[in-house]
């Protein structure tokens, strides 16, 4: 049995269960208004009757993602998704709520612990400051969501009753309207791009829709651009792997999972490698089709590249890169992205960041293609082809304007159809009334017949 005790603007409902060492305890949960405790109370009271009641445990939040992270992260996760999630437990959940006993987080807790991260102070790493004054939205959602994820595996691990996350209110995500550059400034930014590395990866971003750890990732196998291709306009590359620095904690728990490469190390103190590993998702492994253009710049490219690694000699470290140092070695992000500012700065063009020349690649693709989700999907590797539809919607509305226009132009304007009004209901006559009218008024029957007569 339980019973509610009022304290203060409080209710608590206490109750006694038997520990895992069969030793009596006694529990205390606060609820904030009656009616929940109520509810709480015929709750345990049910499932002690049904034998379906599970003790608490004494177990933090803290400790009980340390297991969430061993026994679910460590199979389900890739190494960016390992770095990511422990990143937000360490920095924005173990900080505010990891001393609290899981059994005290409620629906109530939950709504409370959200709103009380959105004014959380956004986090700066050693290598990166913070973007803004507190955690963005983006985060937010992914920090519930992993807290959604790990509740419901202790729901399964029998740890707790219900998922305490499960209805937590995100808000709905908006998209909003990112600046890019548009086809002529692009042009105008290869036109002035002096530096080879920045010169294919725009042209690999813009034309073929990838992303920035795919454009570093490519290898020269994976690159068909033979004679044989071009003449039969099925030159093309393949996507199947990504770079990306992740920490070598995440590859030695991850036991290597989904990494192709590890690149060797440069210094021996750091607690990062560069890998080349698989993409996030299974959407993301495809073949994307080459603009000839396109694909004579990547073999005067591998041209140059041979030539210098024939001077070089052993100096030379063959990875296969398409993108890389002029010694061979991986090229990073950031440094594109340090030639791209360099580039804006001697162009003055706006500021955008790299994967801004993805949202031009698509914005230009559906405006081509007039609207072809599958296709546009096809290239940028979106899981889902809601998120073209979410992100794009203001392309694919300028196509329907377009289809009105057309309509007009191809059945309305010819004939001229402006000045046709819909027809007029005919009206239906009531003999009765009409009789009844007629008896009444006898001059109304007098005109009638003269109006008949007339007619004959």
């Amino acid at each position: 049995m339980a019973t509610i005790i009022k304290r203060k603007k409080s209710y608590s409902v206490v109750y006694n269960y038997e520990d895992e060492q069969g030793e009596s305890r006694q529990k205390w949960e606060t609820w904030h208004t009656h009616k929940d405790a109520l509810k709480r109370k015929a709750e345990i009271e049910n499932q002690q009757f049904n034998g379906t009641f599970i003790p608490p445990k004494n177990q933090t939040v803290a400790e009980f993602l340390y297991d969430f992270v061993s026994l679910y992260g460590e199979k389900n996760w890739g190494v960016s998704t390992y770095d990511g999630n422990t990143g937000l437990i360490a920095n924005y959940i173990n900080p505010l709520i990891g001393d609290v006993q899981i059994q005290d987080i409620t629906p109530h807790f939950a709504d409370k612990f959200y709103k009380r991260l959105q004014k959380t102070p956004a986090v700066a790493t050693k290598h990166r400051k913070a973007a803004t004054q507190y955690i963005a939205q983006g985060a937010t959602e992914k920090v519930i969501k992993l807290l959604r994820c790990a509740f419901r595996q202790a729901v399964k691990w029998e740890l707790i009753g219900k998922n305490p996350f499960e209805f937590v209110d995100l808000p709905k995500r908006k998209y909003p309207k990112s600046e890019i550059w548009n086809a002529e400034m692009i042009k105008t930014a290869l036109d002035n791009c002096e530096d080879t590395k920045l010169y294919i990866a725009l042209n690999l971003a813009f034309a073929c829709s990838l992303r920035m750890g795919e454009v570093l990732g490519l290898t020269w196998d994976n690159v068909h651009i033979s004679d044989n291709d071009l003449a039969n306009d099925d030159a093309h590359i393949y996507i199947d792997k990504e770079l990306e620095r992740t920490s070598k904690r995440a590859i030695e728990a991850l036991d290597k999972k989904d990494i192709y490469f590890i690149f060797p190390s440069l210094l021996s103190n750091t607690s990062t490698r560069i890998v080349l590993k698989k993409p996030k998702t299974e959407s993301s492994i495809r073949k994307v089709w080459l603009p000839k253009t396109v694909a004579y710049i990547l073999r005067k490219h591998k041209e140059a590249q041979d030539e210098l690694k024939d001077f070089l000699g052993d100096e030379y470290l063959d990875y296969n890169l398409v993108v890389a140092h002029i010694n061979g070695r991986p090229c990073e992000g950031r440094i594109i992205l340090k030639e791209l500012h360099a580039l804006r700065e001697k162009t003055g063009l706006p500021e955008v960041v790299f994967h801004s020349l993805r949202h031009s690649s698509t914005t230009y693709k559906l405006k081509l293609n007039h609207g072809d989700l599958k296709a546009t999907q096809g290239d940028t590797g979106h899981a889902e082809i809601d998120m073209i539809t979410k992100v794009y919607a203001h392309i694919l509305d300028e196509d329907r304007k377009i289809n009105a226009q057309k309509f007009e132009a191809a059945f309305y304007s010819n004939p001229d159809l402006r000045n046709v009004k819909p027809p007029e209901e005919k009206q239906q006559v009531d003999l009765a009334v009409l009789i009844e009218q007629l008896k009444s008024s006898p001059e109304l029957a007098q005109t009638l017949a003269a109006i008949i007569q007339n007619q004959k």
